[in-house]
């Protein structure tokens, strides 16, 4: 009995010794991490390869770690109406204005104030409270096969809906956040019955050329599977520094004498109301709004900086070369339920 004593003893020895030996080989092998106020949370709708290496650059630079959050939009809204108080989310960052709004109205985001911003973001690409602040521009153009258009040919986006252009258009399907702020500006510059009759006509010349990503619709182009399509300027422009040699080009709608302009959208930034991390977190949107920042949304992802200081990448259309629609980008929420009601009378898919 004593023997068998001994040995539990023994045994129990040796298994407390080698637990010890395997505790301390794992804090070993463990990665180092950041302290939880060296961190900070993003939830983000743009897609991860976008808005990633910007990130990576503001960790290189404070030291702070970013954990990245990749979602929709609408879903990450919804996420953060349910989360509250409780929430571990520091920003939020999209790929669209009136989803930045509907975030504002809600109550999810924090009003700031900081000259930092208001220097670097023009007063029209931002909230009036500053709880969300426009990052980089985007416009919603016609991009087309050059040996199939002359661009010419068509002089806005309403032209799509000519049955001459019957099965020869792509679009974008009816869930795009890109589509929703698009017609909303659509219908505030041309009112519901003619957008309404845009949209039939657009859906009968599309047909079964309706895509869940706007890469798809510029490749059906240069494949030469029809003949124009709709989508965020910088999905041509990545398109094309691919591929030199593609037959495709971008034509910059309504500019004609009386035409709306060409619909704009940015991405951009707000902080959150319940944030833990507010210093950290501004430290953020001080190097997104920042030149050096500002021209990596320029460089890496061929977007229109918003910062008046930075230029564009030279492959895209001068700014100054073309008028934009002149409906504010924080009407672009109160617009989108309406908007929405329209596509599906219409039945977009």
């Amino acid at each position: 009995m004593r023997y068998a004593h001994g040995l539990r003893a023994s045994l129990l020895l040796s298994l407390t010794a080698a637990m010890g030996v395997v505790v301390a080989l794992a804090s070993l092998a463990a990665p180092v991490t950041a302290s939880a106020a060296d961190k900070l949370v993003v939830y983000s709708g743009r897609a991860e390869r976008l808005i990633k290496p910007v990130l990576d650059a503001f960790t290189a630079k404070t030291g702070i770690q970013v954990e990245l959050l990749s979602s929709g939009t609408t879903e990450l809204v919804n996420r953060l109406k349910a989360e509250g108080d409780r929430t571990q989310a520091d920003l939020l960052i999209t790929n669209d204005a009136g989803s930045l709004e509907l975030a504002r109205a809600a109550g999810l985001l924090r009003p700031l104030n900081m000259r930092e911003v208001e220097r670097a973001i023009p007063p029209q690409y931002r909230a009036a409270d500053n709880s969300w602040i426009g990052l980089s521009g985007r416009f919603w153009i016609i991009v087309y096969n050059t040996t199939m258009v002359k661009p010419d040919q068509v002089k806005s986006l309403l032209d799509l809906a000519d049955p001459r252009w019957k099965d020869k258009i792509a679009i974008p399907n009816s869930g795009s956040e890109y589509l929703q702020a698009g017609v909303s500006v659509i219908r505030a510059s041309v009112g519901d019955e003619r957008t309404k009759k845009f949209l039939q006509g657009l859906k009968d010349n599309a047909g079964t050329q309706v895509y869940q990503k706007s890469s798809q619709i510029v490749d059906a182009v240069a494949k030469g599977q029809v003949a124009m399509g709709i989508v965020n300027h910088y999905y041509v422009y990545r398109h094309l520094a691919a591929q030199p040699s593609a037959p495709i080009a971008v034509l910059m709608p309504d500019q004609q004498d009386g035409g709306m302009g060409a619909i704009m959208n940015v991405a951009g930034v707000g902080i959150l109301k319940h944030t833990a991390h507010l210093d950290n977190a501004k430290l953020l949107v001080e190097f997104l709004v920042a030149q050096a920042g500002q021209k990596m949304f320029a460089d890496l992802d061929k977007e229109y900086p918003l910062h008046p200081d930075v230029n564009a990448d030279p492959a895209l259309a001068e700014r100054k070369s073309f008028r934009a629609a002149l409906v504010p980008l924080t009407k672009l929420a109160e617009l989108r339920e309406p908007t929405l009601t329209l596509i599906e009378q219409v039945g977009l898919r």
